[in-house]
């Protein structure tokens, strides 16, 4: 049984990570920056409001968990937001800070506060949610492609530091995942391009080999594995689960 922390673990990609772990029979603590988002968590997980980027409140909830678990073994830095949906010379400065500090800060800070536990224990799985827009970068998101495409680099680091402890760190890359995150995106790429909501989905799905979007769960299978003895040696690797995407931005 593994200790297993997920961060933004209420809903979507970090709800379906959670219920994994679970499934396979470990322990699970959540946090969420909503208390509506943990109102209905499963019986037996742990969970904690804190916002990600919030020091302080971070650093309690290791305390918190040192406390009651007295390590952990698997962390999911899993807290990300969409952020704007604009061309570079549209996007104000607090809407780039917002973005870049929720997705990039609130893994370093998991990190810098989930290391010290699995260096005492000389094991532990590090797992980063980044996206294919930072492997490839996306037109109208440079916020969230800057973010992501940086947790890429913030994992290899911590896959080199952290390795000789033996723990390992890897980036898990979502393609378009459905659910409700992603409809936004497509609502609000659709009015900056000018397209209906379906013409962007259709987008989407025609620039991956497989022809369609994947779902939360998938990315949840790939995290457990990472999380497990059978991906002992997997470090310092940036996977994607996205159906192979040839083109990130296909033109339709």
């Amino acid at each position: 049984m593994r200790r297993v922390l997920v961060t933004a673990g209420g809903s979507g990609i970090g709800r379906a990570m959670a219920e994994g772990f679970a499934a396979a029979g470990h322990q699970v603590w959540v946090t969420d920056v909503s208390a509506v988002a943990l109102a209905d968590v499963p019986e037996g997980w742990r969970t904690t409001v804190v916002d990600a980027t919030d020091e302080a409140g971070v650093k309690a909830l290791f305390e918190e968990i040192t406390g009651e678990w007295g390590g952990l073994d698997v962390l999911c830095a899993n807290a990300g937001i969409a952020g704007p949906t604009a061309l570079i010379e549209d996007i104000a400065l607090e809407d780039w800070r917002t973005c870049v500090s929720v997705n990039l800060e609130g893994c370093f800070l998991a990190a810098k506060y989930a290391a010290p536990l699995m260096k005492a224990a000389k094991a532990g799985a590090i797992i980063v949610t980044s996206s294919t827009a930072g492997q490839y970068g996306y037109p109208n998101r440079a916020p969230y492609a800057s973010a992501k495409w940086a947790v890429i680099g913030l994992m290899k680091t911590l896959a080199m530091e952290l390795g000789p402890f033996g723990i390992r760190a890897n980036v898990i890359c979502p393609g378009a995942v459905e659910g409700p995150r992603m409809e936004g995106v497509l609502e609000r790429e659709a009015a900056a391009k000018g397209m209906t909501r379906d013409q962007v989905y259709k987008g989407y799905a025609s620039g991956t080999s497989m022809r369609s979007f994947v779902e939360a769960q998938d990315i949840a299978n790939m995290a457990v594995f990472l999380g497990s003895d059978a991906a002992r040696l997997v470090s310092g690797q940036v996977i994607a689960v996205d159906g192979h995407t040839e083109n990130p931005d296909p033109k339709l």
